[in-house]
C-alpha cells in the first residue's frame, strides 16, 4: 500500500471491553494488542503517522473515567486528530464528544460501537445523552457495522444513526463484531481507506 505523507496527522485508536477472565489470563494480549489494532497502528506509523493505541486499565468493568484518563493523556485535541473507536471505546467516544462541545476534531471512526443499551454493565459509562450536533464538531464522522454483530451492537448502531446527522454508514456482513476471530485476520483495510481517504 502507498499513501502521501501526512504532515502532522495524529491518530488515537481505543480498545474496547473484554471479559476479566480474558484480562487477567496471559493466554490473552492486551486490548490494544488485540484484533486490528496493533496492525492499523503500524500502518499509520510507516507512512509518518503519529498513531496511538492506549491501553485502559481494568478494562473488563468499564467507567467513563477510566477511558478518559488515557484519552487525556493526548490533549489537546485538533482538527489533525482522528479518533477511533472500538466497540465500548466507539461508544465512549461518543459520550465523550456529546458532553464536551469545545472539542473540534478530524474524523471519528466508530467500528462495531456498544453503548450497552441493555444496561448490562453496573458502571455509569454509557449514562449520558447523546448530542444530535456531536457531527458539527468533526470533519467527518464514520460508523461501521455489521449485518450479524450482536443485537446491542446494532441496538447502540440505530440509536446513533437516528440521534446524529450527517454520520456516514458503513455496513457489512459477515464481520460480526470486526474480532480477530470474525475476520479471520488482523488487517483491516477498509477501515484503513476511511482514515487515509486514499485507496490501497
Amino acid at each position: 500500500m502507498k499513501f502521501k505523507h501526512h504532515a502532522r496527522q495524529r491518530a488515537i485508536i481505543l480498545h474496547g471491553t473484554c471479559y476479566e477472565n480474558e484480562y487477567r489470563s496471559p493466554e490473552f494480549p492486551s486490548l490494544s494488542n488485540s484484533h486490528w489494532l496493533p496492525w492499523l497502528q503500524k500502518q499509520l506509523l510507516i507512512e509518518g503517522w503519529e498513531a496511538h493505541t492506549p491501553e485502559v486499565y481494568e478494562a473488563y468493568k468499564p467507567t467513563y473515567e477510566k477511558w478518559l484518563i488515557e484519552l487525556e493523556r493526548y490533549l489537546p485535541l485538533n482538527e489533525q486528530m482522528i479518533l477511533v473507536g472500538y466497540s465500548c471505546g466507539a461508544g465512549f467516544l461518543v459520550r465523550y464528544l456529546s458532553e464536551n462541545p469545545e472539542i473540534r476534531v478530524g474524523k471519528v471512526i466508530l467500528v462495531a460501537p456498544w453503548l450497552d443499551p441493555a444496561r448490562e454493565q453496573t458502571t455509569d459509562m454509557f449514562d449520558f445523552d447523546i448530542d444530535p450536533e456531536l457531527s458539527s464538531r468533526a470533519n467527518e464522522i464514520h460508523l461501521l457495522v455489521s449485518s450479524d454483530d450482536d443485537s446491542d451492537v446494532q441496538q447502540s448502531t440505530k440509536q446513533i444513526l437516528e440521534s446524529v446527522r450527517d454520520v456516514q454508514h458503513h455496513q457489512y456482513d459477515g464481520k460480526g463484531h470486526f474480532s480477530y476471530h470474525d475476520l479471520q485476520t488482523d488487517a483491516f483495510p477498509e477501515l484503513l481507506t476511511i482514515i487515509t481517504g486514499e485507496k490501497s
